[in-house]
C-alpha cells in the first residue's frame, strides 16, 4: 500500500521489523501507567453509580414520577425513561469519538464526568409527579438525555484510554480494572439504595429518601474531573499526533469510515450485545424481575446483587490477567458456550424462591458476566486502528448498546408480561450468546500484541532489544486492510 495521507488518516503506525528502530518502540513508564489506570477506573466507577442507581431504585421511581395502579405497567414505564437514555448514546459517541480522535483521550474524558454529574445530580431535584404532573416524567426524561449523551463517549474513551496506556504483555490486566471501577460504582450505587430501602420507612423512601442516591453525584462528580484533568494523554494519541501533524492528515468523514472499516464495526457491535445484554440483564433487570414478577424482597434481592458483584471484582481482575496468559477468544467464547448451558438453570434456581439457590442462580450468570467483564476492555480497542479508534468503537459500542443492551430491561420485563412465560430471561441471555459465538470466531486474537497503528508498547529498555531481536509478530494484521475506490 502506498504511504499516503489517506492510509495514514485510517490505519496510522505500520512497519516491517527490519524497517523497525529502537525509537519506534513505546517504553512506557510504570508509574504513569497506574496512575492513568487508576484515574480512568476511578472516573468510570463514578460514572457507572450515576447510571446505574437508576435501574436499582427503578420500582421506587416508578412509584414517585409514573401514576399507575399496575406495578408491572409502573416498572415498564420507568425502563422505559431508563431506555431512552440509550437512544441518545449514538449521538454522544458521534460527538465525542471525532473529538476524542482530533484533539486527545484526556480532555474529552474530563468532559463526559462533567455532563453525566450534571444529569444525574439534577434527577434529585425533580419534584414528584403529585407535586408538578407531566412535567415530572418530562423532567425526568430530559435528566435521562443528558446521561445518555455524556456516557457515549465514556466507555469508549476509558477503553482506549487504558489500552493505549498500557504495555501489550499487560492490557488484559490493566483493561480489567475498567470494568473494576464499574462494578464499584454499581455496588456503591446499589449499596447506598438498598441501606435506605432498610432504614427508612415506605413512605419517607417515596418522600425524600429516593432523591439521596443522585445528589451524592454532585461530589463526586468534581472529584472525577479533578481526577481525569491532571492525567497525561496517551502515548499511541501522542505519537500518532506528532506524525499527523506533519503530515497535515484530514480524518475520514463518517462515510469513508463505514466504507473502510465497517467489518470490525459489525465485529464490534456483535461483541456489545452479548457484553451489555448479560451485563443489563444481571446488574439492571433482575433485581425488578425478583421483585415484581417473582414477589421477592426487593432490599433482599439487591443485596444478593450486591454479594454477587463484590466476588464478581477480584474474580474480573483475575479474569483480565487469564486473558493476557490464555488468550481473549477462548475467554470471550467461553463465556458465550456459557450462557447456552447456564442461561435457563440459572433462571430457574432464581424462581425457587430460596435465598441460596437464588444466590447460586445469580452467582453462575456472573461468572459468565465476569468472562466478558475481564476481556472486552482490551478486546474492543484492539478492533480499530489508532487514529479511528475513538470514533469507531464510540459509534459501534454505542449503536449497538442502545438497539441491544439498553433496551434489555424493557424488552425482557414486556416478553416477561405479555407471554407470562418466566423463563424469556435466559432466552433472550442464549440469543446473546449464540451472536457472540458467531462474532468472536470471526476476531484475531490479539492478546499481548501491539494495538492496531500503534508501535508494540513495552515495560523496560530491556525489552525493546527483545522486540527487535525476537520473532514475535509486532502487528496484528500482516497487511493494511485496502482502502475501497469510491
Amino acid at each position: 500500500m502506498k504511504d499516503s495521507g489517506t492510509a495514514h488518516a485510517h490505519f496510522g503506525w505500520f512497519k516491517r521489523r527490519k524497517q523497525m528502530k529502537p525509537q519506534d518502540i513505546t517504553v512506557v513508564d510504570a508509574q504513569m501507567l497506574n496512575k492513568a489506570v487508576g484515574a480512568a477506573a476511578l472516573g468510570n466507577a463514578m460514572e457507572w453509580f450515576d447510571f446505574g442507581v437508576y435501574g436499582y431504585i427503578a420500582v421506587t421511581l416508578g412509584q414517585v414520577f409514573f401514576p399507575s395502579d399496575d406495578a408491572a405497567t409502573r416498572l415498564i414505564a420507568t425502563f422505559a425513561t431508563f431506555t431512552v437514555a440509550f437512544l441518545v448514546r449514538p449521538l454522544g459517541g458521534m460527538v465525542f469519538g471525532p473529538l476524542g480522535d482530533k484533539y486527545g483521550r484526556q480532555k474529552v474524558l474530563a468532559f463526559t464526568m462533567i455532563a453525566m454529574a450534571i444529569g444525574t445530580f439534577s434527577i434529585g431535584l425533580i419534584p414528584s409527579y403529585a407535586q408538578i404532573g407531566l412535567w415530572a416524567p418530562l423532567l425526568l426524561l430530559l435528566a435521562r438525555l443528558v446521561q445518555g449523551f455524556s456516557t457515549g463517549g465514556e466507555y469508549a474513551g476509558a477503553a482506549t484510554f487504558i489500552a493505549e496506556y498500557s504495555t501489550d504483555k499487560n492490557r488484559g490486566l490493566m483493561g480489567s480494572w475498567l470494568e473494576f471501577g464499574t462494578l464499584a460504582g454499581y455496588v456503591a450505587g446499589a449499596g447506598i439504595v438498598t441501606a435506605l430501602q432498610i432504614g427508612l420507612s415506605h413512605t419517607a423512601m417515596l418522600q425524600w429518601g429516593w432523591r439521596i442516591p443522585f445528589l451524592i453525584a454532585g461530589p463526586l462528580g468534581l472529584l472525577g474531573v479533578y481526577m481525569r484533568s491532571r492525567l497525561e494523554e496517551t502515548p499511541a494519541f501522542q505519537a500518532y499526533a506528532e506524525q499527523a501533524a506533519q503530515r497535515d492528515d484530514e480524518k475520514p468523514g463518517w462515510g469513508e469510515l463505514l466504507r473502510v472499516h465497517w467489518r470490525q464495526l459489525l465485529k464490534c457491535m456483535g461483541l456489545v450485545l452479548v457484553f451489555n445484554v448479560t451485563d443489563y440483564m444481571l446488574l439492571t433487570y433482575i433485581p425488578s424481575y425478583l421483585t415484581v414478577a417473582l414477589g421477592y424482597a426487593e432490599s433482599k434481592g439487591l443485596l444478593l446483587i450486591i454479594i454477587v458483584m463484590l466476588m464478581m471484582m477480584p474474580l474480573n481482575v483475575m479474569g483480565g490477567y487469564l486473558s493476557d496468559k490464555l488468550g481473549r477468544r477462548p475467554m470471550i467464547i467461553g463465556a458465550c458456550v456459557a450462557l447456552l448451558v447456564l442461561s435457563i438453570p440459572s433462571v430457574l434456581l432464581l424462581q425457587s424462591g430460596n435465598d441460596w439457590l437464588i444466590f447460586l442462580g445469580l452467582m453462575l450468570l456472573g461468572l459468565a458476566l465476569v468472562c466478558f467483564t475481564s476481556s472486552m476492555p482490551s478486546t474492543l480497542p484492539a478492533l480499530f486502528y489508532t487514529p479511528i479508534r475513538y470514533t469507531a468503537l464510540s459509534m459501534a459500542f454505542n449503536v449497538s448498546v442502545s438497539m441491544f443492551g439498553g433496551t434489555t430491561p424493557l424488552v425482557t420485563a414486556w416478553l416477561v408480561g405479555h407471554t407470562g412465560n418466566l423463563l424469556m430471561p435466559a432466552y433472550y441471555l442464549m440469543f446473546a450468546g449464540v451472536i457472540g459465538i458467531v462474532t468472536m470466531l470471526t476476531v484475531k486474537e490479539t492478546a499481548c500484541m501491539p494495538l492496531r497503528g500503534s508501535p508494540p508498547a513495552v515495560g523496560s529498555e530491556a525489552e525493546v532489544k527483545k522486540i527487535l531481536q525476537g520473532d514475535h509478530p509486532i502487528t496484528v494484521d500482516s497487511t493494511l486492510p485496502s482502502i475501497p475506490q469510491e
